[in-house]
């Protein structure tokens, strides 16, 4: 595994300083090889505090600067204000931050999920939100944007990192209806797959709803599924019968 990291932009974000991680040039070994920085792994939490530190550094913040919360596939979002304890934030039960504080990085965890990256650059607020698919149907994107838009940003932009590819997500006739019962234009995302069930477009349909919320979004078009060497997969793991599997990192800052 190389030592050096490996960090994934996007202009549509630019000046704000921001970055989608990939695995490469983090301290942990074995199935978790690279930049894992997911503590609800099994990994040793020596070794993702020590990946951890070396994304903050990147992004120019020291670790206790460094905001996540604790993702559970909810509509919830949380506002980081003056003052706060950006540490405090891991035990809220969340999927989505916003601030308007320098020198505060914001961070997500994904392994297939979509990180979503959200600046309003002139009026000095970001975000960052952990989507899977649930989270997405639930409004997490939205209500992310509402978040900004409560700490003045009028003009949204948001880049949609890693995330597992439509060719890659399986999913259940159970699934689909429940993602069509909200709507049934959302058939739009699905298309047939090569063992007769359902293929599901993910990043599409992120893109779509912050888009219909009034955001340019766009997504950097990586795969987690398809390319081992760069990214975790929950979904490959499984696939491959592995224990365990690590996290991606994807970092905000003002």
């Amino acid at each position: 595994m190389q030592t050096t990291l490996e960090i994934l932009t996007h202009p549509l974000l630019e000046p704000v300083r921001h970055g989608f991680f990939t695995r490469r040039g983090g301290a942990s070994s074995g199935l978790f090889a690279g930049l894992n920085c997911g503590y609800g792994s099994s990994d040793q939490a020596e070794m993702v505090s020590i990946n951890r530190g070396r994304a903050a550094d990147a992004m120019g913040v020291a670790s206790t600067r460094l905001a996540t919360v604790h993702q559970v596939h909810s509509a919830e979002v949380a506002t980081l204000r003056s003052g706060d304890d950006p540490l405090s934030f891991a035990k809220i039960r969340a999927d989505g931050l916003v601030t308007n504080q320098p020198g505060v990085a914001l961070a997500v965890l994904t392994a297939d999920c979509q990180p979503v990256l959200l600046a309003d650059p002139q009026a000095g607020v970001i975000g960052a939100v952990h989507a899977g698919w649930r989270g997405a149907l639930a409004g997490v994107l939205e209500a992310a944007v509402g978040a900004m838009a409560d700490l003045g940003a009028t003009r949204i932009r948001a880049v949609i990192g890693p995330c597992i590819s439509q060719r890659h997500y399986e999913v259940g006739d159970e699934f689909m209806d429940e993602v069509l019962a909200e709507d049934p234009d959302h058939h739009r995302f699905f298309s047939g797959g090569p063992n007769g069930r359902p293929m599901f477009d993910l990043p599409s349909f992120g893109l779509a709803r912050l888009r219909e919320a009034g955001v340019e979004a766009e997504w950097t078009g990586h795969c987690t599924y398809a390319d081992p060497d760069r990214f975790y997969s929950y979904r490959r793991s499984t696939h491959l019968h592995e224990a365990d599997y690590g996290r991606l990192i994807s970092v905000i800052t003002l």
